[in-house]
């Protein structure tokens, strides 16, 4: 059992199998979720078990949760795992920008579904419409079809993945308040891991938009009562004191620009460091240097420093059985990083 004193142990956190693991401080699945990281880890036991028997179960735990840990336990994993915890959602968030940040270097410019692309690359089966949602934010009124630039549409997916479930409940808000109802009846969304619609938002009224301190107010009380995660209330009243009235997807668009709030999520460096990334770039030098032949044609090569962005590292979580393995390896490369500036 997971006794309190058992979690409470000051150098390394125990996780059950008499397995311990050092330096969770980032995670702290050693206080929430434990049951979500330990019911997967014993179905991926169960679905490997072949393969496990020949390292033994304590190195299989071990390695796990060291995954959970470093953040690559949600690598090519279902969607519907990676958006389970507060952990995985950032985690995602990080890897994203860690394997796609070369988008941003080269200048390129994307559309909406060239991103959903590289999503899919981590996630075979993300949503699209998680991806238009995200979108949106960055286009407003422009068309779907739109460039994009990395940073402009990472800092705005952020917000939309992390704050999915609280989102939604805000467009209910916002959509009450256009049409003159009493935003208190609104249904905070309280099961799921389905995606639900968002209220259409008609082209007067994100025009007219709704008064900042009415809307600052109801967003106080559904982050009061709200099951799922929402940004610090605080930082939520500082955007909207800034305005007399504001729409809907220029309420996300300030989220998702705003540095305390991305300091509060603690998923992605401020954007001025975006492009910078000293450990990943030491770790595929690391593997560039293991493959025969490859370093003296990178080192002759007057492009040799771009040739490390377009070799990323493929990890998966322990024993995890890759069934896109061979899209991923295929696709992964040729299309990470991030753009800086976006054309709006």
């Amino acid at each position: 059992m997971l006794s309190p004193e058992r979690l409470a142990l000051p150098d390394y956190e125990y996780l059950g199998f008499g397995i311990h693991v050092k330096n969770m401080q980032d995670c702290c699945i050693a206080q929430r979720h434990v049951l979500t990281y330990m019911e997967d880890a014993v179905c991926q036991l169960l679905e490997n078990r072949e393969d496990i028997s020949q390292y033994g179960i304590a190195r299989f735990f071990t390695e796990y949760f060291n995954s959970v840990c470093q953040g690559t336990h949600i690598l090519f994993r279902e969607f519907s795992f990676i958006q389970a915890t507060p952990h995985n959602r950032v985690s995602f968030l990080r890897a994203f920008w860690r394997c796609f940040r070369t988008v941003g270097k080269n200048g390129d410019l994307l559309t909406t579904k060239e991103y959903h692309c590289l999503l899919q690359l981590l996630c075979p089966d993300f949503p699209l419409e998680l991806t238009q949602k995200a979108a949106r934010i960055v286009l407003m009124d422009d068309a779907m079809d739109c460039l994009m630039s990395f940073s402009d549409f990472l800092f705005a997916f952020q917000i939309q993945f992390y704050y999915s479930e609280f989102l939604d409940s805000v467009a209910a808000i916002y959509q009450d308040l256009l049409s003159g109802k009493n935003p208190n009846t609104v249904i905070v969304p309280t099961s799921s891991g389905q995606h639900r619609q968002r209220p259409a938002l008609g082209e007067a009224s994100m025009l007219e938009g709704v008064e900042a301190s009415l809307f600052c107010q109801c967003l106080e009380n559904l982050c009061d009562r709200h099951k799922y995660s929402c940004p610090p209330p605080a930082l939520v009243k500082e955007v909207l004191s800034n305005v007399q009235r504001l729409t809907f997807y220029g309420f996300l668009m300030a989220l998702s620009k705003h540095h305390g709030i991305n300091q509060a999520l603690g998923a992605l460096p401020d954007k001025g460091d975006l492009m910078h990334d000293p450990a990943m770039d030491e770790e595929l030098e690391r593997l560039l240097a293991q493959v025969p032949g490859l370093v003296n044609s990178v080192t002759a090569s007057p492009e040799a420093s771009c040739l490390p962005s377009r070799t990323p590292p493929r990890v998966g979580s322990p024993w995890r059985p890759l069934h896109h393995s061979r899209k991923v390896d295929g696709e992964s490369d040729g299309s990470t990083e991030e753009t800086d500036e976006s054309e709006t």
